[in-house]
């Protein structure tokens, strides 16, 4: 398992291409759900503090059947809950229920992918292993190229991350210099 910085590079790297999709506040959206949903399993750690006997790193929670089945829940939950909010907030861009449903059920369902995947290149060096692809395949399947507390390649790869989703949205959606800024008068 990586830590949380790299986590949240691996949720970057998998969302970049919605840059390529939406416009600015859409794509920004979306990163940042699929940037927050990188660290959702590792909600196994707090859950096995309250269920011992029942919950372990890199168990249920680091399988894509359970990133699947969270991102449905989510986008079913969030399209009932919030699409007029949404629809309202987002301004040109606009969403119906199966807008949203689509749209949050794939930035989360990313995001929880990257985690698997992070952790499937980390995981055995202290960890349980992992068997992201349970219950379909029980055996664990490490790849272990990452130490997973080395800060040179977390941070270094969150930086990495960081700037690239900066030139990405610059290059893909540059700012338009030609409108005044709000409160100066165009003359």
């Amino acid at each position: 398992m990586v830590d949380i910085m790299g986590h949240l590079a691996f949720g970057l790297l998998f969302a970049i291409p919605a840059w390529f999709r939406w416009r600015k506040r859409v794509s920004a959206s979306f990163v940042s759900l699929t940037a927050v949903f990188a660290l959702v399993p590792d909600i196994d750690i707090w859950l096995a503090t309250w269920f011992p006997w029942e919950v372990h790193h890199h168990g249920v929670t680091h399988t894509i059947v359970f990133v699947v089945a969270a991102s449905l829940v989510v986008g079913v939950v969030t399209a009932a809950a919030f699409t007029n909010v949404l629809d309202d907030w987002f301004g040109r861009d606009r969403f119906d229920s199966r807008d949203v449903f689509g749209f949050v059920t794939v930035a989360t369902a990313l995001g929880g992918v990257s985690h698997v995947f992070a952790d499937t290149l980390s995981a055995p060096d202290i960890s349980t292993p992992i068997e992201p692809f349970w219950p379909f395949i029980t055996e664990p399947f490490p790849v272990d190229v990452i130490y997973y507390d080395d800060p040179l390649w977390n941070v270094g790869f969150l930086a990495v991350m960081l700037v690239a989703h900066l030139i990405v949205a610059s290059v893909v959606h540059p700012v338009d210099r030609s409108e005044p800024l709000r409160g100066q008068e165009s003359g």
